[in-house]
């Protein structure tokens, strides 16, 4: 039987990494995502779901990263480094979900899908369809990535991160088309605002620019991924560890501290009390209950 902690042709690591930096995002990111479980849980607001379970994938990458750390250089074990560059990928597709369906429920609050490009509800759909397929797609190509390693060869790998690669651009295009939307709808309802815009308690000015932010940290993130994957295993960004926690760790991380504070729960609890109608979180869609409280 192969000795699993000898050294591999194909280098898991092109540094050493830091077992200090990933033990402080594990304990950081453990922090933000229980105070959006209990915020979810007190608000009932559960289309929050993939923003807990991206903070919880941040936390095991983390973790993860860890346990890999701690090993000897050279000689870091299959499984840890897998799990650690898996899930920290996958967890912005997760964000990126949340930040789909905070806007729907917006445009929805503010009886706005006469100004929006797309209805509330099929916003929520469409994109959550894309977001899917982005996330599939960089499954596979960190999957095919791992196989590749356990045989110590980089043809394969190499063609995991190209389809890693293509599944992040994917998702950036269809990010920006996001934030088109966005805009266009804020543009509309300056000019032309709808009677529930002008409710006062309907601050949607302060959850569009929330969303604003929060999809800048995303896309630059992005960007840093693309660059990086593109380089190559052997390019300068994959050699340096500390690009990786300033252009991925800490907009991530920043995120989650942003939705804490400015939390998307509030929409929901608006949307429960306008007493014409309430908008629930039913498998990944925004499905309009009537309601016959006058």
């Amino acid at each position: 039987m192969a000795n699993s902690t000898a050294p591999r042709t194909y280098q898991l690591y092109q540094y050493s990494p830091s077992i200090a930096g990933a033990v402080i995002f594990v304990l950081l990111f453990l922090s933000t995502t229980t105070l959006h479980l209990y915020q979810m849980f007190k608000k009932r607001t559960w289309f929050l779901t993939p923003l807990v379970i991206g903070g919880c994938f941040e936390f095991i990458g983390y973790a993860a990263r860890s346990k890999s750390a701690s090993e000897a250089t050279g000689h870091n074990r299959l499984m840890p480094f897998v799990i650690q560059n898996t899930y920290i990928l996958l967890a912005p597709a997760l964000f990126a979900a949340t930040i789909y369906m905070t806007l729907g429920r917006v445009i929805n609050l503010i009886d706005g899908d006469e100004h929006a490009i797309i209805s509330g509800q099929k916003l929520t759909r469409i994109f959550l369809l894309g977001d899917v397929f982005c996330f599939v797609m960089q499954s596979v190509g960190g999957t095919l990535t791992a196989l590749a390693m356990t045989k110590t060869t980089s043809s394969k790998a190499k063609m995991g991160q190209n389809i890693i690669l293509t599944g992040i651009i994917l998702q950036l295009f269809w990010f920006g088309f996001f934030m088109v939307i966005a805009w266009h709808l804020q543009y509309r309802m300056n000019r032309n605002p709808t009677a529930a815009s002008r409710n006062p308690d309907y601050q949607w000015r302060k959850y569009l620019n929330s969303l604003y932010i929060v999809s800048a940290l995303v896309i630059v993130r992005s960007i840093f991924r693309v660059i990086e994957f593109a380089q190559g295993h052997d390019g300068y960004l994959q050699s340096h560890e500390v690009f990786f926690y300033v252009f991925d760790s800490i907009p991530m991380f920043a995120l989650l501290v942003w939705l804490n504070w400015q939390h998307p729960g509030e929409i929901g609890i608006l949307l429960r009390k306008t007493g014409t109608g309430t908008v629930e979180y039913v498998m990944g869609t925004d499905v309009e209950r009537s309601d016959d409280r006058k």
